[in-house]
């Protein structure tokens, strides 16, 4: 498998990085490719890195903005691309397919809501509107435990410490190589599990020790390397880190607990397992 960073800022698009996304790509003949959640901008980095067209699935962690509002986008050009939506499909000889979207229940109509607009006082209000992402894409229900076959991969859901309905993700190859990705989440024995020998552990660290003191929303660095020592992890990559937190700083902390190597995710940077 092949990992992709997409989009690495925490929380909200930063000066250099987009919100959360990443792309897992197989690499066989017909290659399986699934993206871990499209936050706020990551729909431009990602569609010069892949066709968004040839998506096996999308898999979304959770539902707040940073982690899923990209999707409204990808709904507009799923839908309006003149050659689905003024019904000629003489240069693909195919019709639009819907893409596979794996989420925590409500997806849909959390989504719907964002991209639909009262007509107000539209003088064609009868006329254009079309917010039904049944249209373009196929919703299916993630829950703790649950485990879906994507392709060639097998991705596995592990409910989290987040204020919201929030799920790591674990995606096995077929050879049985592990890419477990964190979403957003505190400390907690089902992350360790979601994670537990992992080749690498993609895991978010958007908090930094003794200044951010709420629980139950985030890890620290030291918090992410402590879990990464427990699951036996082979190697550790943060993300998720805000604009206004020292990178270096939360990479230190988790190398007090962490033994293993250590990188810092960035936009565009690639790893295989």
């Amino acid at each position: 498998m092949r990992l992709t960073a997409i989009g690495t800022a925490g929380s909200f698009p930063g000066r250099g990085a987009l919100a959360s996304c990443y792309l897992i790509e197989t690499e066989e003949d017909t290659p399986t490719r699934i993206v871990l959640d499209l936050g706020s901008g990551a729909l431009s980095p990602l569609q010069q890195t892949v066709d968004t067209d040839r998506l096996t699935a999308i898999v979304l962690s959770h539902l707040h903005p940073d982690h899923c509002m990209d999707m409204t986008g990808l709904y507009v050009k799923h839908c309006f691309d003149p050659k689905f939506f003024n019904g000629d499909i003489s240069d693909t000889g195919t019709i639009r397919t819907r893409t596979p979207v794996f989420a925590p229940p409500g997806a849909k109509e959390r989504l719907t809501r964002a991209y639909y607009t009262e007509p107000g006082r539209s003088p064609v209000a009868n006329g254009g509107d079309d917010s039904d992402f049944d249209h373009a894409f196929d919703f299916t229900d993630l829950d703790h435990g649950s485990r879906h076959q994507i392709g060639s991969l097998t991705v596995e859901s592990f409910l989290v410490d987040h204020p919201v309905e929030t799920y790591a993700l674990r995606v096995t190859d077929a050879r049985g190589r592990v890419i477990t990705y964190s979403g957003d989440s505190d400390e907690c024995d089902n992350l360790v599990a979601a994670a537990k020998g992992a080749d690498l552990f993609l895991c978010e660290a958007a908090f930094q020790e003794d200044r951010d003191t709420a629980r139950g929303i985030h890890l620290t660095g030291r918090r992410a390397g402590r879990v990464a020592q427990n699951a036996e992890v082979s190697s550790l990559v943060l993300t998720h880190i805000p604009i206004w937190t020292d990178c270096s700083i939360v990479r230190g902390e988790a190398a007090g607990e962490y033994r293993g190597p250590i990188e810092l995710a960035k936009p565009g940077a690639t790893w295989t397992v």
